[in-house]
């Protein structure tokens, strides 16, 4: 063997050995950093989960909650554009105070006073029937000084 092929085998395998070193500093560096965008989404993880919360409380409403209540408003205060903005509003605005299942348990006690019988008496007389209609009707009338 030749002093110049041997010296070639020898410089081929440091760079061989420098490139593996470097690859696996490579990939050490990498892997840390992975574990630090790893833990520091970790560590926002319940920052995101209590925005999300938030983000849930104020829009609890469904659609079709909300829908039914801008249909029926648009129905009593008249079918425009401009009343379809403001019953839009006034929804918004009631779900800002009152949490769905409240306006939900508020919707059923006037529901069920609409229907006759002894039966339904209980939701025309019951204090807990009357705070819940009480506390929509503060929602709606709020709604409506700040709305229309």
């Amino acid at each position: 063997m030749t002093q110049a092929t041997s010296f070639s085998r020898n410089t081929l395998e440091t760079r061989r050995k420098r490139s593996r070193n470097a690859s696996s500093l490579l990939v050490s560096n990498l892997f840390q950093k992975g574990v630090c965008a790893l833990a520091i989404m970790c560590a926002g993880w319940p920052i995101a989960a209590q925005a999300q919360s938030v983000a849930e409380r104020l829009n609890d409403y469904p659609t079709a909650a909300r829908a039914d209540y801008v249909f029926a408003c648009m129905v009593t205060n008249g079918q425009t554009r401009e009343m379809l903005d403001r019953c839009s509003c006034s929804i918004d605005l009631i779900a800002s105070i009152l949490p769905y299942e409240r306006y939900e348990q508020a919707e059923t006690v006037l529901s069920m006073r609409r229907v006759g019988g002894e039966r339904m008496a209980f939701f025309k007389s019951a204090v807990l029937a009357e705070n819940m209609v009480a506390d929509l009707r503060r929602a709606q009338a709020e709604a409506e000084v700040v709305c229309f």
